[in-house]
């Protein structure tokens, strides 16, 4: 069986290498990755995974706490299930949070949004990439599954510059992050924060990719 897998950054992406799955990162902009998730089933996937890093809704997780999502709320309410099957033999694996994991192509990026979108749709966690995925595969009749790990806590505001890193191919916009830096330089702590949170998230979804073998 082919596999496609769709995350927002290169790093993510290279955690997969030698699956032999195809792989797309789409920087956490929406066209580009509606694109991509759709190039990938027209270039043959035939199951699809959103794997990466995610912030979390649910007051009681913490970074590196890996979520196997038992579905995907989208932003019109609608709630698309993974394949039962596939997420119970990751769960054979590996052990993971369950849960609703909501999918949005603006980021939730303060306290207080977190604690809105928890409230309205009880997700675990957030990503700008699942819900892509999950459209595709219901238009498409695939299965997929969801396998993020947490980086910021739905208590964290992420800075602005974290808002501002990725371009549409996963790579790091270090000229936009800097300049933001430049024009508001104390958002320096929350950054080192955010990036030592997405090190133990990265970290985390090592074992993910375990299960996935």
């Amino acid at each position: 069986m082919t596999v496609g897998a769709v995350t927002g950054m290169l790093s993510e992406a290279r955690l997969l290498d030698g699956l032999g799955y195809i792989i797309v990162a789409g920087g956490g902009h929406a066209e580009a990755t509606k694109r991509k998730v759709e190039a990938l089933v027209v270039g043959g996937a035939e199951a699809l995974v959103s794997f990466g890093i995610a912030g979390a809704l649910d007051p009681d997780l913490e970074p590196g706490d890996l979520v196997i999502a038992d579905d995907v709320v989208l932003a019109d309410g609608r709630r698309l299930s993974c394949d039962p099957d596939w997420r119970r033999r990751i769960l054979q694996k590996v052990a993971a949070q369950g849960g609703t994991v909501a999918g949005r192509s603006v980021a939730a990026a303060t306290r207080a949004e977190k604690g809105a979108l928890f409230g309205e749709t009880g997700a675990v966690a957030v990503d700008m990439e699942s819900h892509h995925v999950a459209e595709a595969a219901e238009r498409h009749g695939l299965p997929f599954i969801v396998i993020r790990a947490i980086a910021d806590t739905a208590s964290d505001t992420l800075p602005e510059a974290a808002l501002k890193g990725l371009n549409e191919e996963g790579r790091p916009a270090i000229g936009a992050v800097l300049l933001s830096l430049l024009l508001k330089p104390w958002q320096l702590p929350g950054l080192i924060r955010v990036a030592l949170r997405s090190r133990t998230a990265m970290n985390a979804l090592l074992r993910g990719r375990a299960a996935l073998l």
